[in-house]
């Protein structure tokens, strides 16, 4: 299987082949997960640990589900309460954790790049479960999964991601992925919600959502990221959901089988109606969630290979 990487910091650095590859085991461990028995040994014997420096519900649980499935000794450690609140850094941290010899090191950091500096630290195979408004790789491998399950392929498809692009780490792994693997992308938001770099993404830009919905094979919402907005980037809730909130209406300029996608978590009535949302013959949101721990598995279970094939105290 073609997966040679040491680590999952980003879509960046990964070889369509890669996505493929991880993709292609997900899809065994989706049929796992809707078995009678879920467990796999494939992480037998091997300590996982979940340090998330942001507050996570989805991918924290989607991650410990993961690794408890695949028969890894998982920990997790709170962070908010952790020797980081007393002035430790992050470099102690790291060196902390190696003399406690983890495998697998699941990481969320509200600044970028921080969790590069800690694969370059530890002696084991790190995982970027979101870093600032860097990258979330696995939440754009997971929607990779879901479009392809659903579209039978996952290239050459008219794409659109709607909403606050600026402040996505979700949409800038999606925007990657999806243009290494040949789809059309489409950016949609208003131009107070657009990176200042948005020309060198390689994407289409669109101020008017009709305009931009028209015959797109999957409209991707994203959540209004408020914690991370220090201004007014929109008049109002009720004037963003008017002009960009998906609703039956902006839909009908989509083609009639295209998906809906959302991340989560979901402001309905301001991101998306809810009877969108809830709507089993278009939306794929609860489907995402399923293909998250399925990646996930993937993820850590190729990684855990790479680390095994490795000569011992060579460092990843």
């Amino acid at each position: 299987m073609s997966f040679t990487q040491a680590h999952l910091l980003g879509i960046e650095h990964l070889h369509p082949s890669e996505i493929t590859a991880l993709l292609d085991l997900a899809d065994q461990y989706v049929d796992l997960g809707r078995g009678q028995h879920k467990h796999s040994d494939a992480l037998q014997g091997l300590t996982q640990v979940n340090m998330f420096f942001e507050n996570s519900t989805r991918t924290q649980a989607s991650f410990e589900l993961a690794g408890k499935r695949l028969g890894a000794d998982v920990m997790n450690m709170a962070m908010q309460a952790s020797s980081i609140k007393k002035g430790e850094t992050l470099i102690d941290t790291a060196m902390t954790l190696n003399a406690m010899h983890p495998d697998l090191l699941v990481v969320r950091h509200p600044h970028s790049g921080a969790v590069d500096l800690l694969a370059q630290k530890v002696n084991c195979a790190v995982l970027n479960a979101g870093d600032g408004r860097h990258e979330h790789p696995t939440q754009a491998l997971l929607d990779a999964l879901t479009i392809r399950r659903a579209k039978g392929r996952l290239h050459r498809l008219s794409i659109a991601i709607c909403g606050d692009i600026a402040h996505s780490r979700v949409a800038r792994s999606n925007i990657m992925l999806l243009g290494k693997m040949e789809n059309r992308v489409r950016l949609i938001g208003p131009p107070t919600l657009m990176p200042s770099q948005i020309n060198e993404f390689g994407c289409e830009v669109f101020e008017d959502m009709r305009e931009g919905l028209k015959d797109v094979d999957v409209v991707m919402m994203l959540r209004l990221q408020k914690e991370r907005m220090d201004g007014g980037f929109i008049p109002s809730e009720r004037e963003y959901y008017h002009r960009y909130g998906l609703d039956a209406e902006k839909l009908s300029y989509a083609k009639p089988d295209a998906i809906v996608m959302h991340p989560g978590p979901m402001n309905r009535g301001v991101e998306i109606d809810g009877d969108i949302a809830d709507d089993i013959n278009r939306s794929v949101i609860q489907e995402q969630v399923e293909m998250g721990v399925a990646v996930r598995m993937a993820a850590m279970d190729l990684l855990a290979r790479n680390r095994r094939s490795r000569p011992k105290g060579v460092m990843v």
